[in-house]
């Protein structure tokens, strides 16, 4: 399974993917799941992928040729906006499915690829969209900032708790990775190592990523801060009165 995050905030957006995937119980296999595309000074693009590996790899490896083909076919360098970016990857996502849908569905399987794709293009403000397989996609406002794919229900509660359009980067950091821990405590499926890009409003290039493994020792200081604390707030709840 796949969690993935993509948040937008006054300062700046915050993208994180983890990277596990199975097929079974017996064939559990790491994958990164996040793609960037960066121009310095010109655009920054953040792709995080969910659902079938094989699909997503397939619509990664489209974007990649059309980048890099010689005739002016349009690709993510010559689009003028994000919103250009999202209609690319779902015309991708169709070529894909339009070539496999037929052999998947006769192994009743179905083309399940999803993205969250955000970031910025000089001359517009920074966006972030939520592409599903279908191919359509939503944009974030200012009362929904985030977006989440994949296993979403276990870091969900403490991202609606916290996460505003004003909410700092640095504060929004931390709640990211709190939501992936208590994530990866419910379910197995979902594991390190997480991969974080934390990208600063204005500044058309990716100048903060980290990548956090089961050693990385901040990573294990919060999830025990944060365990400890939850028993603590816990523990200073009234009782019930009959």
């Amino acid at each position: 399974m796949t969690y993935c995050i993509g948040v937008t905030l006054d300062e700046g957006m915050i993208f994180a993917s983890d990277s596990r995937t199975n097929a079974g119980m017996d064939n559990i296999s790491k994958f990164c799941k996040m793609s960037v595309f960066e121009r310095r000074g010109e655009r920054v693009i953040v792709l995080l992928s969910s659902g079938n590996l094989a699909g997503t790899q397939a619509v990664i490896g489209v974007l990649n040729q059309r980048c890099a083909a010689t005739d002016p076919v349009p690709n993510l360098w010559s689009a003028q906006t994000m919103f250009d970016v999202a209609m690319l990857i779902a015309d991708a996502m169709r070529d894909v499915d339009r070539r496999d849908g037929e052999y998947l569905e006769d192994n009743e399987f179905g083309f399940n690829a999803s993205f969250i794709v955000g970031g910025q293009i000089l001359g517009e403000p920074m966006r972030l969209f939520r592409i599903y397989a279908e191919g359509n996609f939503i944009e974030a406002g200012f009362d929904t900032p985030y977006f989440q794919t994949g296993e979403t229900k276990y870091g969900k509660p403490i991202i609606d708790r916290v996460i505003t359009r004003s909410t700092p980067l640095s504060d929004a950091i931390k709640c990211v990775l709190v939501s992936f821990d208590s994530t990866m405590r419910s379910n197995l499926s979902v594991g390190m190592p997480i991969d974080l890009i934390c990208y600063e409003r204005d500044r058309l290039e990716v100048s903060k990523r980290r990548r956090f493994d089961h050693h990385d020792a901040y990573f294990s200081a919060l999830s025990h801060e944060w365990s400890e604390g939850t028993k603590q707030a816990f523990r200073r709840l009234p009782d019930l009165s009959w």
